[in-house]
């Protein structure tokens, strides 16, 4: 649709949103969608449409008797074989470790036909496929994987002002990374006067972290804006500061906090405006009319869908499912309609619902387990629950200082499930042939998972249980061994690496970490040592949801400020690309259909301007995504906000603004090859 288009549309009124006046896509195209389209009304349109056509029959003097349509013609022709297309490119890494690389694929009903040299698939394809040369220069992967999202914080982050310790990309364009208090007040005073120009309504910062930003209390806050609410979501998601406006609008009060439980008031400094953990959690409730209006999710939700095709994500999972109808509503009205350049999917949340139906006996252990059994979304390839998968927490996690690693920290961790009550519901899903995800960041979580698993699997063996540990960043290297010879599959998060290390090595720097200790955070080279299967999740909103960032994150392990520490873990390319496409898949079990470019496979494609095995490792992050396919449909990327802002922005960030980066980032976007 045109701007002027749109802008008609606008100025009518909603008048004409009843009607569908989409223009029909070409073959192999993304069709435009409108905010509140219907897709079952367009179907139905649509199939009127060729009943009227094919009904009416043509005028008398058209075509003689024998050309008449039939019937069984139209019969006939609904049984033929669908056209295949042919598309060639300049690469193509299948990830099939039977023929890794390609010179052309043929599509077929959204499925990989043929995989290999121009000339056998144009063979394969047969005589009447069509050659599409639109990928000629460019670069096919798989489609990428995000196996680990949560859809409703990250969409809350993206509508939000995004100040943060790593580079985001926002609905108002690219937000570079702040790593100080001066630069973070800096930008902060910034966007709270442009707020106070634009309205009066609540204002949301996401990305503080108090041991690169300063402290931040409500005075400081109010010292700032008095006149509008202003709420600060810290970088880990789980705290929040407010000014007396906030406080005063949500009625958050002396008397209010006095009526919580123990565990929340620990949790709550009134006098500062800080709410941390469970006294966070106690007020989401006052929160939310300021948070999460209908308006900010839909807004969010619309962003995150924006952000994940700009990334090349063809497939999104979400370890916990929704509870709430109006919010499954909202994300249905933005993700499962068939415009959508993904599919999405959940892994039940076992902590919640082990939480409200504790498997203290077996007569509740198999309730337990029939509850999560029922939990489901929709019966939908865009927005499903994956079958017989279930996502436990056991610790906190390294942006909050929570993680659970024993005696090698001096900050005390957090549990989100207690040892017991976790071991309790994993058992009761292991007895039930369950796959479990559990998320552990730090030695001692991993400790609690392995002696479940261990104990699980000397009670009832399992074949191929994949058991998942998410979101790893410590591990000793014999509990990787162990959890190898269980059988067990690891999911890791480099980005944690790129943005906590460097900072946390430096001497009295807050935190603690001296740089032994960051050497030891992810590490990949024994996990890849002990051929222990590895995706790769960012876990956004705790990182961006972009999977090149977490190859190159892995490649690299290159922090913000330059430091490479425990370069023994810097992963090969092709392992770190596995992670983020066949591994990534095969953590959800969907390797059978995703993951890898091959012969009776989805067509899900990522189309890259370069190859991440051919430019400089440092530059993987920014090789820029053509566009994606999703089961043979061609979706490119449209233009992001802002973008040679973002880039400008990316170029300073990486080499202090010097006309080599410059070069490097023009060379990548020409397609890379040698310089």
């Amino acid at each position: 649709m045109t701007g002027a288009a749109a802008a008609w549309m606008h100025c009518t009124g909603g008048l004409y949103s009843g009607l569908d006046l989409r223009i029909p896509p070409l073959p192999g195209e993304l069709p435009m969608r409108p905010r509140h389209s219907h897709p079952a009304r367009a179907r139905s349109a649509v199939r009127l449409a060729l009943a009227a056509l094919f009904l009416s029959g043509p005028p008398a003097a058209a075509a003689a008797p024998a050309q008449a349509v039939t019937l069984q013609a139209l019969s006939a022709l609904a049984e033929a074989p669908a056209q295949a297309t042919v598309y060639v490119a300049r690469d193509i890494i299948t990830m099939d470790p039977e023929q890794p690389q390609a010179e052309a694929v043929a599509v077929r009903e959204g499925r990989f036909i043929a995989v290999g040299s121009r000339e056998a698939v144009t063979a394969a394809a047969g005589p009447d496929a069509r050659l599409d040369e639109t990928f000629a220069g460019k670069v096919l992967l798989p489609g990428f994987i995000a196996p680990q999202v949560h859809p409703l914080a990250a969409a809350l982050a993206l509508a939000s002002t995004i100040i943060a310790i790593d580079d985001w990309t926002t609905a108002s364009g690219f937000s570079p990374a702040v790593r100080d208090p001066e630069a973070y007040q800096e930008r902060l005073l910034h966007a709270l006067a442009d707020h106070h120009r634009g309205g009066s309504g609540a204002f949301l910062s996401f990305g503080y972290h108090q041991d690169f930003h300063g402290p931040m209390s409500r005075r400081l806050l109010d010292g700032l804006m008095s006149s509008a609410p202003v709420i600060i979501w810290h970088r880990a998601g789980r705290a929040f500061h407010l000014n007396s406006a906030a406080l005063e609008r949500t009625g958050i009060d002396a008397a209010l906090v006095a009526g919580l439980g123990a565990e929340a008031q620990d949790g709550i400094d009134l006098d500062a405006g800080h709410f941390r953990s469970q006294g966070a959690l106690a007020i989401l409730d006052r929160l939310a009319p300021l948070l999460a209006t209908p308006a900010q999710q839909q807004l969010g939700l619309e962003l995150t869908e924006t952000y994940y095709h700009r990334h090349g994500i063809t497939t999104v999972c979400a370890p916990g499912g929704l509870a709430s109808a109006p919010l499954r509503k909202a994300m249905a009205a933005v993700y499962a309609d068939s415009a959508t350049p993904f599919e999405h999917c959940f892994i039940r949340d076992g902590t919640a619902i082990a939480a409200r139906h504790p498997p203290t006996t077996p007569a509740a252990a198999a309730a337990l387990v029939d509850t999560t059994r029922t939990l489901t979304t929709r019966a939908d390839r865009r927005l499903r629950h994956l079958p017989q998968q279930v996502w436990l927490a056991t610790d906190g996690d390294p942006l909050s200082g929570q993680m659970q690693q024993g005696d090698r920290s001096e900050r005390a961790g957090a549990w989100a499930m207690e040892p017991a009550a976790f071991d309790a519901a994993f058992q009761s899903y292991w007895d039930a042939g369950w796959q479990i995800h559990v998320q552990a960041h730090g030695e001692a979580a991993v400790a609690l998972a392995l002696t479940s698993l261990e104990q699980a699997m000397a009670r009832a063996p399992r074949e191929d249980h994949r058991t998942r540990l998410t979101s790893l960043v410590f591990a000793a290297p014999d509990q990787v061994e162990r959890w190898a010879a269980l059988g067990g599959s690891i999911g890791a998060n480099p980005h944690a690496l790129s943005m906590l290390a460097g900072r946390r090595t430096r001497p009295g720097s807050p935190g603690g970490m001296d740089p032994e200790r960051a050497a030891a955070m992810v590490p990949l080279a024994t996990v890849l040592e002990h051929a222990v299967p590895l995706s790769f999740g960012s876990d956004m909103p705790m990182a961006p949801a972009q999977p090149l960032l977490l190859v190159w994150a892995a490649v690299n392990r290159l922090t913000a400020e330059g430091r490479i520490p425990g370069p023994a873990h810097q992963l090969p390319r092709a392992a770190a690309l596995r992670a983020v496409t066949l591994g990534a898949a095969h953590a959800l079990r969907q390797e059978d259909s995703i993951g890898s470019i091959a012969v009776g496979k989805r067509a899900n494609l990522t189309i890259l301007a370069a190859s991440p095995l051919d430019v400089p490792a440092t530059w993987i992050k920014d090789i820029p995504v053509w566009g994606t396919m999703l089961d043979g449909r061609v979706q490119p990327v449209p233009p992001g906000p802002n973008a040679a802002a973002e880039q400008n922005a990316r170029d300073r960030n990486a080499t202090g603004g010097n006309a080599a980066d410059a070069e490097r980032q023009a060379h990548a976007a020409r397609g890379g090859g040698d310089a």
